[in-house]
């Protein structure tokens, strides 16, 4: 695969790496030259030195054979242009950075996918896992995330069947359970003290997941 980097911050060298590592033909661009001379050093790229909205920029870079175009920097006025012209160039797969989610809506007329602002995402997660300390994420999926959450002993919904709950758009999975096997819960199925639960949760319900079964997994403040 022939891919398009634009940024070289964290994000962007992160990915370009990870490109390269699965051995697709990576260029990547930034206006910084120091940030393309650095990652010349470590990995095996061609780094292009200009700013990704000037046209010229983009033929040199291989534009009209790229399989896909990422955009990574901070400014979303930059990684929407870019996408508009590569959009122009019948680069199929378009993906950016939004980091203002207001501005979610022009990317998506261009046809771009986005991931929203990586650190407000990360800096939400780090406070989740501040509220609950058992809370453990175990993998991040397409459209959601799984993660495991330990019952306290005075829980407001220990002993209470499953069907009980407020549940809205997540799922128990599964219930890790000690001394006994894991249970794949159905509506009937009682929540004890310390029951390890595997939730899924749609990405843009996570929070008000956690928030909801706090209330009611977890021993009250």
């Amino acid at each position: 695969m022939y891919i398009i980097i634009i940024g070289l911050g964290g994000i962007g060298k992160s990915l370009a790496t990870i490109a390269s590592e699965h051995g697709d033909n990576v260029v990547v661009i930034d206006k910084d030259e120091n940030r393309c001379n650095e990652i010349l050093e470590h990995i095996d790229v061609m780094a292009i030195t200009g700013n990704s909205t000037d046209k010229s920029i983009l033929e040199d870079a291989g534009i009209d054979r790229a399989d896909a175009l990422i955009t990574t920097t901070s400014d979303d006025a930059v990684n929407l242009m870019t996408c508009w012209l590569a959009k122009r160039f019948e680069v199929k797969n378009l993906i950016s950075i939004v980091n203002q989610i207001e501005h979610s809506e022009l990317f998506k007329e261009v046809g771009v996918r986005i991931s929203e602002n990586p650190d407000e995402l990360v800096a939400n997660r780090l406070y989740y896992w501040s509220e609950n300390p058992n809370m453990e994420q175990l993998a991040m999926i397409p459209g959601g995330t799984i993660f495991e959450m330990t019952v306290d002993e005075n829980a407001p919904f220990v002993d209470h069947e499953i069907k009980e709950l407020d549940v809205t758009d997540f799922v128990f999975i599964a219930i890790i359970r000690v001394g006994k096997d894991i249970i794949i819960p159905n509506g009937t199925v009682r929540i004890r003290p310390n029951d390890r639960i595997m939730v899924f949760t749609k990405k843009q319900a996570e929070e008000e997941c956690i928030r909801t079964l706090n209330k009611q997994l977890k021993s009250p403040k």
